[in-house]
């Protein structure tokens, strides 16, 4: 694949595409007009996907072989052709990239944010041990004191950070050139998620991020046709890249292998919990199961979402009740005697 093309870009795409299909607009046709309005990185997709679209090929083909598409949304495509569910299925497709979308802006702002108050907490604090306490020392001295042992640590600390400025300085600047270069260059940025999240394990959220990938693709897959067997495999390459989710796909599709249905495969291997395997069950009985999987997955992604909101909503109060204490104990050691000193001047 040449570019990772964004949840947002795709979800986009997929609208406009089931638009012209709907509309009965030739698909040549449709992708040249919307060529007069794109922008640089757009148009080099549609225009890939053009050039392969004059060849005659159906666009599931054409998405394919632009190189630009995910394999598993090419999967989905197809099996849309086949059964002659092209419209539906990329309507589909738009809305599980919207919520895929929607639920990478939450983990990234549950990333960010609170980073960002951290810098800025952080900053206050170093502000005020590195120039706010000397001049506290200064008025110390002029009166023939000395600040407190708590407040001299701290701008003793201070006076350290100032001397080794350039040292913080050039680590920063390293950070920042790495920052900037994962974001330039996709794969670097694609190997170091990687190796994070396999230093973290399937467990936890990231875990359970796998298992809602994992759960919306096999809903997506069922809808269109396409068969269990294939359906797994295609859901296992959109939730995979961990060793214990692999492991978790590679339980659930040899056990299917086996016999097993589907409810009872997703349940064991780890993937379901006990109670949405027991509803995948239901749903399979009642020959529901395409709907049961859109249920229990849009009660993952509230589950998510929720979750996510919560560890934020713990993080943030945490980081300022923390930095606000220690500015509270720097300033009271140094505020407390500095008026009693001032008092038994004015007496």
């Amino acid at each position: 694949m040449k570019k990772k093309l964004t949840p947002a870009f795709l979800s986009v795409f997929c609208m406009e595409m089931a638009v012209l299909f709907h509309a009965g607009i030739p698909l040549i046709d449709g992708v040249r007009a919307l060529l007069a309005d794109a922008d640089k990185n757009r148009r080099l997709v549609l225009e890939s996907l053009l050039g392969e679209l004059v060849k005659k090929a159906p666009l599931s083909s054409a998405l394919n072989n632009s190189g630009y598409f995910p394999g598993h949304m090419v999967g989905v495509v197809a099996a849309g052709e086949k059964t002659g569910r092209t419209v539906e299925m990329l309507k589909s497709l738009e809305k599980y990239y919207d919520r895929l979308d929607r639920l990478a802006v939450t983990v990234k702002n549950a990333v960010f944010f609170p980073l960002l108050l951290l810098a800025i907490m952080v900053g206050v604090v170093i502000i005020l041990i590195t120039r706010v306490l000397p001049i506290f020392n200064d008025v110390y001295a002029r009166h023939g004191s000395r600040m407190p042992p708590m407040a001299t640590s701290f701008m003793r600390f201070g006076q350290w950070l100032v001397g080794a400025s350039a040292i913080i300085a050039a680590l920063f600047f390293v950070i920042f050139v790495f920052a900037l270069l994962m974001w330039l260059l996709p794969r670097m940025r694609s190997g170091v998620f990687s190796a994070a999240k396999n230093r973290l394990g399937g467990s936890g959220i990231i875990g359970e991020l796998a298992s809602y990938h994992f759960i919306s693709m096999m809903t997506l897959s069922v809808e269109s046709g396409v068969k269990l067997k294939e359906a797994v495999e295609l859901a296992s390459n959109v939730s995979g890249g961990i060793p214990a989710v692999d492991k978790k796909n590679a339980v659930c599709a040899r056990l299917l292998h086996d016999g097993a249905d589907l409810a009872k495969a997703m349940g064991e291997a780890g993937i379901l919990t006990a109670g949405e395997a027991q509803m995948l069950g239901f749903g399979i009985l009642g020959g529901l199961t395409d709907t049961m999987l859109a249920e229990i997955s849009n009660r993952k992604e509230r589950y998510l979402l929720d979750r996510i909101n919560r560890i934020v909503g713990r993080i943030e109060p945490a980081i300022i009740i923390t930095i606000s204490v220690m500015v509270g104990v720097i300033l009271l050691s140094v505020m407390a005697p500095l008026m009693g000193i001032m008092s038994s001047i004015g007496g």
